[in-house]
């Protein structure tokens, strides 16, 4: 079965006395994403819980939950007028040709977009500009993927920050359900594209077989119950830096965060995420220098011991990847 972005209803037969009880629950653990039902029937009329989307006066998204009961409407506000801001940091290099496929489809509720450009030649900069008026360019001056983010981590001043490539490859359709997660409870919502409403068209037979055994290994060495370490599509609370950090230059930079996250006992849940082919131009992952990266990565980190944030903020209970 493949899962679109058309509209879930889940129905539930349930016997009249459990209704109110199931509202409750219900509305504490249905996901924040938009276009979500679950029907709870007994007999008529049906009752109705749906998530919805909204955009408030502001111009920010409102998560809502609604009970339909026959011709009644009550209206749950989750995130009124969403309070919390978000931020999109997109590193680039050489990636004019892409950006518009990238840039014109991420909603126009997020508070900032924040481009990284590692010295491009192809006037990506001045393409971003023009396609996404407001945007922040950050001119980056550290190397590689992981010093692109951390510099746009630090510029940063949303409350949430997710994390998208520049090559057409991720869906920033798919933001709203990384938020959702993070509106939900979590404190790091990682992409998968190999669980279910997942997929990819970029992958090579050489790069997911190195990915599934470096996902193994993950979940042995952090004991969680990942299905995608090697993907770059993330969210997280901006308070969480301080215990993530960011401090690795390559393509290690999500596995770094990942596994700093799992040893921390943050909440960490996968988002199904599909990932498309790059649109123009050839990527810069190298499949044996970068997995060999990665792999130091995990090894040093499970034997590191768990730093305590700045400020001696106490580590959040671990609880195991959703």
């Amino acid at each position: 079965m493949v899962v679109t972005h058309a509209p879930i209803a889940i129905t539930i037969d349930c016997a009249q006395p459990l209704l109110p009880h199931l509202h409750t629950l219900v509305r504490s653990m249905l996901s924040e994403a938009d276009g979500i039902e679950v029907v709870l029937r007994h007999g008529e009329p049906q009752v109705r819980v749906v998530n919805e989307v909204v955009q408030s006066p502001e111009g920010r998204p409102d998560v809502r939950q609604v009970l339909l009961n026959g011709g009644a409407r009550e209206t749950f506000s989750l995130r009124s007028g969403l309070d919390q801001t978000v931020s999109i940091v997109v590193p680039a290099l050489n990636e004019a040709e892409n950006l518009c496929h990238v840039l014109p489809r991420i909603p126009t509720w997020v508070h900032e977009v924040i481009l990284i450009d590692g010295r491009s030649i192809d006037h990506t900069a001045d393409v971003a500009r023009e396609l996404r008026p407001g945007i922040r360019i950050v001119e980056q001056r550290s190397r590689g993927k992981g010093g692109a983010l951390r510099e746009g981590f630090e510029s940063a001043s949303g409350d949430i920050i997710v994390t998208i490539d520049a090559d057409g490859s991720t869906d920033p359709g798919e933001i709203p359900f990384f938020v959702g997660a993070l509106l939900a409870g979590a404190d790091y919502a990682k992409g998968t594209r190999f669980a279910q409403g997942g997929g990819s068209s970029d992958i090579s037979l050489l790069r997911r077989l190195g990915n599934l055994v470096l996902t193994i290994m993950f979940r042995l060495l952090f004991r969680n119950r990942c299905t995608d370490l090697c993907y770059g599509y993330n969210a997280f609370r901006a308070s969480a830096l301080p215990i993530l950090r960011p401090d690795s230059d390559g393509f290690e930079i999500e596995t770094l965060m990942s596994a700093r996250a799992m040893r921390a006992g943050l909440k960490v849940v996968e988002v199904p995420s599909h990932e498309a082919s790059r649109v123009h131009g050839q990527s810069n992952l190298k499949a044996f220098e970068d997995g060999w990266r990665i792999l130091r990565t995990l090894m040093r980190e499970s034997f590191t011991k768990q730093q305590q944030p700045a400020g001696g903020e106490p580590m959040a209970r671990p609880r195991q990847l959703a």
